[in-house]
């Protein structure tokens, strides 16, 4: 079953990077097939907006793994570090989510209450965190659960053993240019158009939820501390990283 990959942005919708990655083809001669699509509304996205946009696509394509690139909780209170989720501190991630209203740098806070937003929208949709290091077993005469998974994506870059993109504003062509041959040279990637920066993160960032959905261990690295329902928020919460299939990438 394909998973879809959203690198999230919340000023503009033409900023987000929607992806949708399948497997195809026999085992020896696999292909993950990214399709992008291309949302160009006018204006910032709303929450509620997004995820029924979201959450449509999934049903449509029948996709039980959601990869979002941003945070999905709050910080536990006793989770052994004072400003930011297990996750973050293990990754060293650019944002971090403290305690509930708090975000370190502040620059980061309009973008983390968006995202935080969004999976609880999700939530009411019927998707839910992922909650164990791998996938949750299908229950006989049941729907499969849909899971919510987080990505982020500099950190996959750097699991795979290549270099992450800069930043959006100071990637330049030839950047994105070397990413997608060095990505395409270890993974039989192909893409329904060329993609750009944003589209390129969600296929990075997507590549574990080929793998938790197929429950290949081998293919992905989850890190960070169960979510968890504290004090009336969510908390804490895994981050999904892709494992390469030539190289140790067990490097943060």
């Amino acid at each position: 079953m394909p998973v879809l990959s959203v690198d999230l942005a919340c000023r503009s919708w033409s900023d987000l990077g929607v992806v949708l990655l399948e497997e195809k083809g026999p085992p020896e001669n696999m292909r993950i097939v990214c399709e992008i699509f291309q949302w160009r509304d006018a204006g910032s996205p709303s929450v509620v907006e997004l995820a029924i946009r979201m959450n449509t696509l999934c049903l449509e394509r029948k996709v039980s793994i959601l990869m979002l690139d941003g945070p999905q909780a709050w910080k536990s209170e006793d989770n052994g570090y004072p400003f930011c989720r297990a996750s973050e501190r293990e990754l060293n991630t650019s944002a971090k989510t403290g305690l509930p209203g708090t975000v370190l740098p502040g620059t980061y806070e309009r973008f983390v209450v968006f995202c935080l937003a969004l999976y609880d929208a999700l939530g009411r949709l019927g998707w839910q965190r992922l909650a164990t290091r791998e996938r949750p077993a299908d229950q006989a005469g049941s729907p499969s659960p849909r899971i919510l998974v987080e990505s982020y994506p500099h950190a996959a870059w750097k699991s795979l053993g290549i270099p992450p993109l800069p930043a959006k504003r100071k990637c330049r062509v030839s950047h994105l240019a070397e990413a997608y041959s060095a990505l395409t040279a270890l993974l039989p990637i192909t893409t329904s158009q060329p993609p750009n920066h944003d589209q390129l993160q969600a296929i990075v960032g997507g590549l574990p939820g080929l793998a938790i959905e197929q429950r290949n261990e081998a293919a992905a690295r989850i890190v960070g501390q169960p979510p968890r329902w504290e004090g009336g928020y969510w908390r804490e919460g895994f981050i999904a990283l892709p494992l390469s299939p030539t190289l140790d990438s067990r490097q943060d």
